[in-house]
């Protein structure tokens, strides 16, 4: 008699740890480890031209299904072994996107489909296929959302309504995997977790949290009641009686010339407001040929600023005070007036109370997006009753390859940034390299130097290269100068060296750069044309 007790704890902890592990089993995992060809069925509809992959995740060895092309209407799903019955426990669906290319206009979102007697079959999958739920981020224009939608049937009706969750969380737009999660609790209440943190908490039975709410309205307006032909809204109308007054000009002008202004004293009738500016100079290369005749820019005549005006003076405008514009007759109370017409309040017929949703079982798990995005990656897609699995599956699944892609795109942010600060330093750099370009005991280099800088602000690598042969011309000028010789034109660099792979490239391509004035005239394109204003 004392071991019967001790043999029935033993079961108890026996069919404890067994319902744990049973508990503990996803209902459906799909990792895509194994290519999804024989187990995903893409839809043979001709709209749905979108080519699905089996492919690596960037940065990753992890497999994923693919969207690899843009602007195309994509559709694939998974009939499920068992239907998932969402009525007495908790229901977690949980899964993975990335936008690798980033998120400009596309969705992401997965749909959990009704069983295959409410009328559709795998391979024609579409659009119009029922669904109990769709789940998942969307962004194009103004829609930014993790959409939440249930499909729910009127009892009384018999009709399917779409309810959308009010205020859902946005999506996060960078180049990250995340991880959407939706737990469906058996006190109808329902969380939206992105990356293991909570967005969003309701309750399906609240008015307040989808649109339309799952219980319709007690009292309805009449959908048959119409508002009378005679019925007048207008409160006000126009006095029918009402006349224009004779001495009424719709036509005066609403300002007219003051005539008793006078001109003020010590105006200069003969002053020009703007002149030419005495201290601007024609530029050393001006060519009037080629950029046209040079005028000075203008600037504001100071003489004006001393007086009360310049130029030609004329009377100024005043408001005309017999202007009354456009007459209209006088408004008075509606003697037909009845009030802001409202149909009937009536008991809606499709009323119904509702302690639980009525949740359609879920027979199949399809994608069907129309995206202008392509690289979006889905992965690690779950259904399961058990919380605690789900968030397991995220840390060892997703946590890792985040913290991974969120490191890669740290160091690219640096490097971007480290780019950006290197141009700001060699815009400087070549900023300095034409001022030089313009000292004077350079002027007959001047052509062969900026020719220099410029191809090699084509190539911002070679920016040590120009400041060394520049260096070479002033060094070269500056010996001439104090040690004398002969004055012969003293040859530019050919080129400037680069790595190897850029000087086998253009070794054939270029003369030297000390070519006369002439060959390199001709060989220029003509310079745009300046206005008086540039300079």
């Amino acid at each position: 008699m004392q071991g019967k007790p001790i043999v029935f704890s033993i079961f108890l902890l026996f069919v404890c740890f067994a319902s744990q592990i049973f508990a503990s089993d996803p209902v459906f995992y799909e990792s895509f480890d194994e290519s999804f060809d024989g187990r995903w069925i893409v839809s043979v509809k001709d709209e749905y031209q979108g080519v699905w992959k089996h492919s690596k995740s960037e940065w990753h060895d992890d497999h994923g299904l693919l969207v690899s092309e843009k602007a195309r209407k994509y559709a694939i799903v998974k009939p499920l072994d068992v239907p998932v019955l969402l009525k007495d426990e908790t229901v977690v669906l949980q899964y993975e996107t990335r936008f690798q290319n980033g998120l400009e206009c596309g969705g992401a979102y997965l749909k959990y489909l009704r069983p295959q007697a409410a009328g559709w079959i795998p391979k024609e999958f579409d659009n119009e296929s029922p669904f109990s739920i769709m789940f998942g981020p969307d962004k194009c224009g103004v829609t930014n959302k993790v959409h939440f939608i249930l499909k729910h049937k009127n009892p009384k009706s018999g009709e399917y309504i779409e309810h959308h969750l009010k205020y859902p969380p946005t999506v996060p737009f960078d180049k990250l995997s995340h991880v959407y999660t939706a737990v469906l609790k058996p006190n109808n209440e329902l969380t939206i977790s992105v990356d293991g943190e909570e967005k969003k908490k309701v309750n399906f039975l609240n008015s307040d949290d989808f649109e339309p709410s799952l219980i319709p309205e007690k009292i309805i307006a009449d959908p048959d009641d119409k508002k009378p032909e005679d019925w007048d809204e207008r409160e006000k109308i126009q006095d029918p009686v009402a006349v224009k007054p004779d001495d009424w000009d719709e036509d005066a002008p609403m300002e007219i010339e003051d005539v008793e202004a006078i001109k003020p004293e010590g105006w200069l009738d003969d002053e020009p407001e703007e002149i030419d500016d005495p201290e601007a100079s024609k530029p050393e290369d001006w060519d009037d040929d080629e950029d046209g005749e040079w005028e000075a820019p203008k600037i504001d005549n100071p003489k004006c600023e001393d007086g009360p005006g310049c130029g030609e003076w004329t009377k100024p405008m005043k408001s005309n005070p017999s202007y009354k514009g456009k007459w209209h007759a006088p408004l008075i109370d509606n003697p037909k007036y009845k009030g802001i017409w409202k149909p009937k309040q009536i008991s809606n017929p499709n009323y119904y109370e509702l302690d639980k949703p009525n949740f359609e079982a879920i027979a199949a798990i399809g994608i069907e997006i129309w995206t202008m995005q392509d690289g979006i990656l889905f992965d690690n897609i779950l259904i399961t009753n058990d919380e605690k699995l789900a968030e397991s599956y995220r840390k060892e699944t997703w946590k890792p390859k985040f913290d991974v892609e969120k490191e890669k795109q740290k160091v690219e942010e640096n490097a971007e940034d480290l780019s950006g600060e290197l141009s700001g330093i060699q815009k400087k750099v070549f900023d300095v390299l034409y001022k030089i370009a313009d000292i004077p005991f350079l002027e007959a280099y001047k052509i062969n130097i900026i020719d220099i800088i410029e191809k090699a602000e084509n190539r911002a690598n070679l920016t040590i290269g120009v400041i060394a042969s520049i260096l070479i011309v002033i060094l070269t000028v500056l010996f001439k100068n104090l040690f004398g010789g002969k004055k012969s034109t003293v040859k530019a660099p050919a080129k400037i060296k680069t790595n190897s792979t850029e000087n086998g490239k253009n070794s054939n391509r270029e003369d030297t750069a000390a070519k006369n004035k002439t060959e390199d005239d001709d060989t220029s394109a003509p310079r745009q044309r300046r206005s008086r204003r540039e300079t």
